[in-house]
């Protein structure tokens, strides 16, 4: 089964904590797979963790994560070369791509040297559902606010662009990323965009906007645009996921 439309849900959540296990799967996560269709059979799930240096520890929490939720977790590394030698062929088998938080400056420069961004592109088209957290959600977007070159946000221009929009995360939790945001689209640096408090996310069908969903009550997404020179935001309708 796949996505009957391209599809990507970009959050700024997804992984909550387990009770068995440090890492455990939220109910963004869940909806990414549910979005999949997939039935009589495990979930396919490929973690990406380029963001953090593929880092082993992690990639083993979330394995186990998705033991814990009756999924076949594959894993998609880059670091210190690529685990399989057909990457097209791993990331098309699968039912949902999660990619990590982290630099997206560099899981960015890494998936083209690597022809990732073309991958991508494929699954995205063939139904795979694209998902993932921060820089994992700002990847599929024109671009965001990011830490990746230091403590002082900065703008990411260069995203692949699945999604023509802006994309900001933690909009609520760090005080940098609203103020940052809306001065990125006021200088015409990020066209405008949605953003995702912690624990929401975005859902697009193709390039549009379908759905804001939460995984925590009272967070929300938004939409920030710029009109007649004037940043606005609009606080979006926002539904919580079950088992929120």
């Amino acid at each position: 089964m796949s996505a009957d439309t391209p599809t990507i849900l970009a959050t700024s959540g997804g992984l909550t904590r387990g009770r068995r296990t440090l890492l455990g799967f939220g109910p963004l996560l869940h909806y990414a797979i549910e979005l999949s269709g997939v039935s009589g059979r495990p979930p396919k799930v490929c973690y990406v963790g380029t963001a953090t240096g593929d880092q082993d520890w992690r990639a083993m929490q979330f394995t186990e994560a998705g033991w814990a939720a009756g999924v076949d977790v594959a894993l998609l590394k880059l670091f210190t070369m690529p685990n399989v030698d057909d990457l097209a062929g791993l990331v098309l088998d699968q039912d949902v791509v999660w990619v990590e938080g982290g630099s997206v400056a560099n899981l960015l420069a890494l998936w083209r040297l690597h022809g990732l961004d073309e991958i991508f592109r494929q699954a995205w088209t063939a139904g795979v559902v694209l998902a993932g957290v921060s820089a994992g959600s700002i990847c599929w977007h024109t671009g965001g606010t990011t830490d990746s070159f230091g403590p002082d946000l900065r703008p990411v221009t260069n995203g692949l662009g699945f999604l023509p929009f802006a994309n900001g995360v933690h909009y609520d939790a760090e005080t940098q990323r609203r103020p940052k945001f809306h001065q990125f689209v006021a200088e015409g640096i990020l066209p405008g965009g949605y953003a995702t408090d912690n624990g929401a996310g975005l859902l697009y069908r193709g390039t549009e906007l379908a759905e804001a969903l939460a995984e925590v009550p009272g967070q929300a997404a938004y939409q920030v645009s710029l009109v007649d020179g004037e940043v606005r935001e609009e606080r979006l309708d926002t539904r919580l996921l079950p088992g929120a």
